[in-house]
């Protein structure tokens, strides 16, 4: 049985076919920032997990069973979803297969995103954003979902070494990765990819919401 999770290839026949040492790197995943995340994601929400088991889900190609585990969730805020209460994500069992670990400790709170699959369910991996509430920064909170949302028809481009450049108008360049040899840089925490007014897209950083027409980048 094998699943596409937002760019993660995860089989879950491997899991009764090789030994666990045999794949512990097996996850693999193309780093995105939050506002890509949003906009490619089924549901966005704050919640909090109040419990976790792991449950059968079927069986895979050989009539072994294939089992998840389930976080039971408290949603606090529904930024983007169904028009239903969600109570619980699924996730695969180990890291190595995208499985994702939340804590139950202290009642932490998570920004979550995922996939909402045809039965209602959703399900998250380490490929998609999921991240304490009180780590993310006040213009990722205040980001969500309407500034974010303005540019998700544009295209967030990666910069993995220099020099690097982008082929559209609709493109916004990520230098995090080459300027602070980290995805978590200014531009992922401080930064949305806004569409402007003449179609092209670029940079905007600011407590309050994009003006309508605006040129450039624009400070606090």
């Amino acid at each position: 049985m094998t699943w596409t999770v937002n760019g993660c290839f995860v089989t879950l026949a491997i899991l009764v076919i090789w030994r666990m040492d045999d794949f512990s790197e097996a996850c693999s995943c193309s780093p995105a920032h939050p506002q890509q995340a949003f906009c490619n994601s089924d549901v966005v929400i704050r919640a909090k997990v109040i419990a976790v088991n792991k449950v059968d889900v079927g069986n895979d190609a050989y009539g072994n069973p294939v089992k998840l585990v389930k976080y039971d969730i408290k949603p606090i805020k529904m930024f983007k979803g169904p028009d239903m209460d969600i109570a619980a994500v699924f996730t695969p069992p180990i890291s190595a297969l995208c499985g994702v670990t939340l804590e139950m400790e202290g009642q932490m709170e998570y920004l979550i995103t995922g996939k909402l699959e045809s039965d209602g369910s959703v399900h998250v991996t380490l490929c998609d954003f999921i991240e304490p509430w009180d780590a993310m920064s006040p213009i990722q909170k205040k980001s969500l979902p309407e500034r974010y949302a303005m540019g998700c028809d544009c295209k967030i481009t990666r910069c993995e070494s220099i020099p690097c450049s982008l082929q559209s108008e609709k493109e916004c360049l990520w230098t995090d990765w080459v300027m602070e040899n980290h995805i978590n840089g200014p531009q992922a925490q401080h930064f949305a990819c806004i569409q402007r007014s003449d179609g092209s897209c670029a940079w905007y950083r600011g407590a309050a919401q994009p003006k309508k027409d605006f040129l450039d980048i624009e400070e606090p």
